[in-house]
């Protein structure tokens, strides 16, 4: 009996040994950022490990080059800019870069797939600066899967506690909670808080909300297209 005692206390002391050998190796851990070029300027953002389906999705397209040269093709003030179609892509005519034409509205483009939603109330919602996917409507998409590249990042507006509260009473309906943490960073922060539960926020900005703050509140025509293009020249894996 005391042999096996003394075996467990051995492991024991073995496993909280071990426990603090891991300690400073998650400490050190980054996550994953990816630096947005845009003719605006430049937007980092840092990508969630809670929505490791999208991270990898979105990444995997930022090393393909697949949203080099692609527009902000739909911009609305107060509330969000849009991008990642491949219909809204510059291209080359010689020694100059053409814009698709604005005959055609753009955004109707993605890779051929979906991704599989990733919700995760109350860690990631819809607050000021938020990356998330765009989708197709629930109509057409009862699972609400996302766009396989097609993104968006909140700028939102600005909220007071009455016309919060009702869309958190509407939100509640749904079955979807706005729990304090959420709540206190709405009226803080502002954000687009009726699209919890709904779409997939898998990200947030870490740097340049000034530039999508001046992305946002550019001129667009009835489409909701800058009149102005806006491009995203690059989009650069890295890590901080």
């Amino acid at each position: 009996m005391n042999g096996n005692k003394e075996t467990m206390q051995r492991l024991l002391t073995l496993n909280i040994l071990l426990l603090f050998a891991l300690a400073p190796a998650q400490a050190k851990r980054k996550a994953t950022t990816v630096r947005l070029e845009t003719t605006a300027g430049v937007i980092r953002v840092e990508l969630s490990d809670e929505t490791p389906r999208h991270r990898d999705n979105f990444l995997k397209l930022c090393r393909e080059g697949y949203y080099d040269g692609t527009h902000f093709h739909r911009v609305i003030k107060d509330f969000m800019i849009q991008g990642g179609s491949c219909d809204a892509r510059v291209t080359s005519h010689g020694d100059s870069l053409v814009s698709p034409t604005r005959e055609k509205v753009l955004g109707d483009c993605d890779p051929g797939y979906t991704v599989e939603a990733e919700f995760n109330l109350p860690w990631l919602f819809h607050e000021r600066g938020a990356l998330a996917a765009a989708r197709e409507g629930d109509d057409v998409n009862p699972e609400m899967r996302s766009s396989g590249s097609q993104f968006y990042i909140v700028y939102g507006r600005s909220w007071g506690e009455n016309s919060l509260g009702k869309v958190r009473a509407a939100l509640a309906e749904k079955g979807i909670d706005m729990d304090r943490e959420m709540w206190n960073a709405y009226l803080s922060r502002g954000g687009a808080p009726h699209l919890d539960g709904t779409y997939t926020v898998f990200g947030h900005v870490v740097e340049g909300m000034k530039v999508v703050k001046e992305i946002q509140a550019v001129a667009t025509d009835k489409d909701d297209r800058p009149l102005k293009d806006v491009v995203l020249l690059r989009a650069i894996v890295e890590k901080h």
